[in-house]
């Protein structure tokens, strides 16, 4: 059982100076890249995940960092944004400028299907594979009902993209695998942000799942079926 941001607050940084807090902060930060680096490692695996879960722990410390920056913010504290959180307070900023996404996942042997998603007026999906495109149905498929643009943009948002790295590859866990399942993302804005582009190669975010169900690619479901 994981506490709330308030019980953290108080067990762990109610009465510290900025600068007990500022180590905190620190201790936090590095949680969150070790759940983070265990997730997207090739040698994870779900089935061995321990209670509460990577995912859980992840969701709980990023809220205790929040308080802990709030805190050190009510100590007298400045705090100054690292440059990943630059990038991700960039990439939340505009979030709602974007216009078009444009998800490419497969392999050199079945082709790479386009997911693409128009943001310009209103929500309109589709998929292609070589030269053939098909409408996209996009499902909020906690809710059971279709996407609208805010919902979509809401979900979106919740992933916290700013995040991800620019690519993925299995070579920083020290792998190296040929062929496989490469994949590339990228958003385009219409308020003359530099489109954002991500990629990977059989390497992928902590919730890059997650991100998928956005366009209704169930992983579980295609590993319940193997």
């Amino acid at each position: 059982m994981m506490s709330s941001p308030e019980v953290y607050y108080e067990e762990h940084l109610k009465g510290k100076t900025k600068e007990q807090i500022m180590t905190v902060i620190r201790g936090l930060k590095q949680e969150i890249g070790h759940l983070k680096n265990t997730m997207e490692s090739p040698d994870y695996s779900k089935a061995l995940i321990m209670h509460p879960s990577e995912d859980t722990r992840l969701h709980w410390n990023c809220e205790y960092l929040e308080r802990a920056k709030q805190a050190y913010a009510e100590a007298g504290g400045t705090y100054t944004l690292s440059k990943l959180e630059e990038k991700v307070a960039d990439f939340d900023a505009n979030i709602d400028a974007i216009s078009k996404i444009t998800f490419s996942i497969g392999g050199f042997f079945g082709g790479y299907r386009s997911y693409v998603v128009e943001l310009s007026d209103g929500l309109k999906a589709y998929t292609k594979l070589w030269e053939d495109e098909e409408p996209l149905a996009l499902m909020d498929v906690d809710k059971e009902e279709p996407f609208t643009r805010d919902t979509f943009m809401a979900a979106l948002m919740d992933l916290h993209i700013g995040e991800w790295r620019r690519r993925y590859s299995t070579q920083r866990f020290g792998y190296t695998v040929c062929d496989g399942t490469q994949w590339e993302l990228e958003f385009e804005y219409s308020n003359g942000h530099k489109p954002v582009r991500i990629d990977g190669d059989n390497s992928y975010p902590y919730n890059f799942n997650k991100f998928q169900m956005l366009f209704g690619i169930d992983e579980t479901e295609e590993d319940e079926d193997e």
